[in-house]
């Protein structure tokens, strides 16, 4: 019916997908499910480590507190 079938634009698109392409879909979000997974096991590791020792920081003195220690230190030798 139509001598150049191959040229004619059909309405609707080509919507079929390669398997390289349904591979990729595929594989992404399991990629991206697993890196995660891994960040938050690591994020989770790490805070557990630091709590054991019962406190996350150094206690803070003042410098008028060091220089007391300093001084009494020296009183002593």
């Amino acid at each position: 019916m139509y001598p150049y079938l191959a040229l004619s634009v059909s309405p609707y698109p080509n919507s079929a997908l390669s398997a390289g392409q349904l591979a990729i879909i595929a594989v992404v979000p399991v990629l991206s499910l697993a890196a995660w997974l891994i960040a938050v096991f690591v994020a989770n590791r790490e805070s557990r480590h630091r709590g054991a020792a019962g406190t996350t920081s150094l206690p803070q003195q003042s410098r008028a507190q060091e220089l007391e220690r300093e001084q009494a230190e020296r009183k002593v030798a």
